[in-house]
């Protein structure tokens, strides 16, 4: 990258950053699904809202002020995330099926959105980053396939590679819409891109994998966005 260009992104990643700490919200990821929800029209007032990887809980945030008080939002990720008023919270891996089982029983009905900032450790092998990105995004596909309610939406976070054609025929499945994009506030030199799916088709032929608890971990662990 250029010296002017790198100068660029670091003011625009100082800027979301200092944005987010006057505006009291725990990560400047809230300036992504911020920019998301004001041009795809993500939430809606009353939605219920699943978020995967959702430390520290700035998509949650987001979520919960743009719901409002009827909203019901249940965030999901390895790390306890403190608690947000209005908001309920799981620790645990949504790889692994006794967290799926803890998902289905709290939640306890059908989600309007289901968003997912997940994303593996980095190995630092764009091959295998990308792959475990897929993973864990097929994972959220399998979280909507269980609890989106027809015309439903899922926003995700995927890494760029030669295995995302096949997740976005997976959501066209789905969808009646799929679209990849990438907000204003990623880094310009991020790999990541979101992958909005609106128009839930919930249809008949498409079966989730039987949850089973107490299954293996998988070697990989889940992590949210951070500022």
């Amino acid at each position: 990258m250029a010296l002017h260009d790198r100068w660029v992104q670091e003011r625009k990643h100082e800027r979301y950053y200092k944005l987010a700490k006057k505006l009291n919200y725990r990560s400047r990821a809230s300036f992504k699904i911020i920019q998301l929800d004001n041009r795809f029209s993500i939430f809606r007032e009353g939605d219920s809202v699943v978020d995967l990887g959702a430390s520290p809980g700035g998509w949650l945030q987001v979520a919960k002020e743009r719901t409002g008080e009827s909203g019901k939002v249940i965030g999901v990720d390895l790390r306890p995330i403190r608690p947000i008023e209005g908001i309920t919270t799981i620790v645990g891996d949504i790889t692994d099926g006794n967290t799926m089982a803890e998902l289905l029983e709290k939640f306890g009905g059908k989600a309007d959105v289901v968003l997912s900032d997940m994303a593996p450790n980095i190995a630092g092998h764009y091959s295998t980053d990308h792959a475990r990105s897929m993973e864990l995004c097929m994972f959220a596909v399998d979280v909507c396939d269980r609890v989106l309610k027809r015309n439903g939406t899922c926003v995700m976070k995927a890494f760029m590679g030669d295995m995302i054609d096949g997740l976005t025929k997976e959501l066209e499945k789905r969808f009646r819409s799929v679209r990849i994009t990438s907000p204003d506030a990623s880094r310009d030199t991020s790999s990541e891109v979101y992958i909005v799916s609106k128009g839930f088709l919930a249809s008949s032929d498409v079966r989730p994998a039987p949850v089973h608890k107490d299954e293996k971990k998988p070697e990989f662990t889940v992590k949210g966005g951070v500022i």
